[in-house]
């Protein structure tokens, strides 16, 4: 927990020049996601784990594998318009949950980046969503 305070304040301080990176074929990247709080309308910030698939960026609402669903997520599915900071600049994006055929594919990819996403995933009492963040043109 205290790992992902002092992250979030690193990245934070700087700019986003330090604690945000590119994906790699064998690992996943790190980026800044801003949406609105669907309460409070205010602007809420928060580093996650993501791959990219062609245009796409492509995450998991996911809250450390707890029970809960992580407050970005249901604030993305109340706001569904987002910015997202990364590595090389900054990018306007609209979000949808996987389904179908699409999931499983996104799915299959996040384990070949994390080999116990299965056994992670069967802690939480309902399924993760795998969040899409497409460009908005």
């Amino acid at each position: 927990m205290l790992f992902w305070k002092v992250h979030r304040a690193l990245v934070r301080v700087t700019g986003g020049r330090r604690g945000l990176w590119r994906p790699r074929d064998k690992t996943w990247g790190a980026l800044r996601l801003t949406t609105v709080g669907r309460r409070s309308g205010q602007e809420r910030s928060v580093i996650v784990g993501y791959y990219e698939d062609g245009p796409n960026l492509v995450t998991m609402a996911m809250n450390g594998w707890g029970e809960a669903e992580p407050a970005w997520w249901l604030n993305l599915q109340a706001h569904p318009k987002a910015r997202i900071q990364l590595a090389d600049g900054t990018r306007q994006v609209v979000a949808h949950a996987a389904t179908g055929a699409e999931r499983d594919r996104l799915w299959d990819r996040w384990r070949s980046l994390d080999k116990d996403l299965d056994g992670y995933a069967r802690r939480r009492p309902t399924e993760t969503a795998v969040v899409v963040f497409e460009p908005v043109s």
